[in-house]
């Protein structure tokens, strides 16, 4: 069991049997009373996200997960597939799930499974990928003043906002964290 002061980004735990990863997390407190802990929580095996308040001193069940090294493999209407690197065992993922990480994807690539017993639960992305651009904008000609960029859409139907130099054919890093455009490549 943990604290719930101790849950932070990132951290799985569960509650009335069911597995949740911390996406978001506020302390709250007021000038009398007890301090209160404000969670945004994705459940692992459905995919919804949910807020929870919880009173400073309560409890939860922490969970051990276990992380293996897998490549993308492909998808279909309701789930994306994996291969582990070691075993070479697929495994398939709901597509509610892995939700906007998708947009990151693309075949052969490799990420991080995180199991819990012998269930794939969630994905861990590389914190940036490498992403060929398919449709690109018409930049405004002498339009340079000031920082002005355009909307493109890459391979994996991605919509980035980039420089106006990045055209259609070039291949750009965005970071997986929060898909902003990190450098052309």
């Amino acid at each position: 069991m943990i604290d719930v002061n101790e849950l932070r980004k990132g951290v799985t735990f569960e509650q009335d049997g069911n597995l949740y990863k911390v996406l978001d997390y506020a302390h709250n407190k007021p000038g009398r009373g007890a301090a209160t802990i404000r969670i945004k929580a994705r459940d692992l095996r459905s995919g919804t996200t949910l807020e929870m308040t919880f009173s400073s001193g309560n409890r939860v069940q922490d969970v051990r997960l276990d992380y293996h090294n897998a490549q993308f493999l492909y998808s279909d209407e309701r789930f994306f597939y994996f291969m582990d690197n070691n075993t070479y065992e697929q495994y398939p993922v709901n597509r509610d799930i892995v939700g906007e990480q998708a947009d990151f994807l693309k075949p052969n690539m490799d990420v991080k499974l995180m199991f819990y017993e012998t269930e794939a639960l969630d994905i861990d992305l590389p914190t940036s990928v490498d992403l060929l651009i398919t449709q690109a904008e018409a930049s405004v000609r002498g339009d340079t003043a000031t920082g002005v960029t355009k909307k493109v859409i890459t391979e994996t139907g991605l919509e980035v906002q980039v420089p106006s130099f990045v055209g259609e054919g070039d291949t750009i890093r965005v970071d997986t964290r929060n898909g902003e455009y990190v450098t052309r490549v």
